[in-house]
């Protein structure tokens, strides 16, 4: 079963959170809901809750095709919580698609693997990221290797596309052993 992991944590943009889960869910995909404690409220930017369903103990990187990780005030805290950091860099050292929106990026500085990545992010972020040793543009959606960054709930439309286009590629090059 196609499967992605999408993380969770108070303070997250309601829009970045909302789009991508309904949006993978049309193209097949069952979205797990991981934050640092499973079975709990975490409430929107914007006012939104919204309930966990796993803890990041309770996932396996290899279950999944991607992680995806919304913006706002939720990557920074997110950020200080070694099992969803380990989680993500698990997930990256297995080559899935990693997406980031808006301030998600800070997850990708965080777990280090930006460094010679070109990337995208809310423009508060950009500094963090060229610090990080990553190659920073403004484009609404940017794709390098398995990691795809998207600047805000704007540019949402194309951050998902981009997202699909990359699982669908990786799919269909899946070598078929039957």
């Amino acid at each position: 079963m196609k499967k992605i992991l999408i993380l969770l944590e108070k303070g997250v943009e309601d829009s970045e959170f909302i789009y991508p889960y309904y949006r993978f869910q049309e193209e097949g995909y069952k979205m797990d809901i991981v934050a640092p404690q499973a079975k709990k409220e975490y409430i929107g930017k914007r006012g939104v809750p919204f309930r966990s369903e796993f803890s990041p103990s309770e996932v396996n990187a290899d279950d999944y095709d991607a992680v995806i990780i919304p913006g706002s005030q939720a990557p920074d805290r997110m950020r200080i919580h070694p099992d969803l950091v380990q989680l993500v860099k698990e997930a990256n050292s297995k080559r899935k698609v990693i997406a980031a929106v808006c301030h998600g990026p800070q997850m990708l500085i965080e777990t280090d693997i930006v460094r010679g990545k070109t990337v995208t992010s809310w423009p508060s972020v950009r500094t963090d990221l060229k610090n990080a040793g990553a190659n920073v543009v403004d484009e609404p959606s940017v794709v390098d290797g398995n990691i795809v960054t998207s600047r805000s709930p704007d540019d949402l439309p194309d951050f998902c596309k981009a997202t699909i286009k990359l699982l669908s590629t990786r799919q269909n090059n899946k070598p078929n052993f039957s």
